[in-house]
């Protein structure tokens, strides 16, 4: 079974994943945009187990459909590095980039395509989501 492990950018907060990600998806939404200081995130999903090691700090949101969202942060150097749903225990979402490996899965899909800079260019084949269709 493929082990990835993921940090932030000092490397005191880490998480290791089992498996292949569930899915890998692309978020242009204004939150987003703002909790991660780029044009959209990018963000893989797998099933428990996982293993966090580290100290974390939490910001709690809700999204447009009412869901809470858990993001966990270093509180060193400040970075995004994973984040979970409340009530859907058994999923863990990690960014992308703090995998820092250039042959991580691409994205399957990529949602808040209306909140998209017009300028960000993904592969035509992927499918798109105005809003989110969950």
């Amino acid at each position: 079974m493929t082990t990835r492990n993921a940090a932030c950018a000092c490397g005191q907060l880490r998480i290791e994943v089992n498996g292949e990600p569930l899915g890998v998806g692309v978020c242009h939404c204004l939150a987003c945009q703002r909790r991660t200081g780029s044009v959209f995130a990018t963000l893989a999903t797998f099933a428990e187990p996982w293993t966090v090691a580290g100290e974390a700090r939490e910001y709690v949101r809700k999204g447009d459909q009412g869901a809470e969202f858990r993001f966990r942060f270093c509180p060193d150097c400040g970075t995004s590095v994973f984040h979970t749903e409340t009530g859907d225990d058994g999923f863990v979402c990690v960014a992308v980039g703090a995998f820092a490996d250039p042959e991580f899965p691409p994205p399957e899909l990529s949602v808040y395509e209306c909140r998209r800079h017009a300028w960000v260019r993904l592969p035509q084949a992927l499918p798109t989501y105005d809003k989110d269709p969950m």
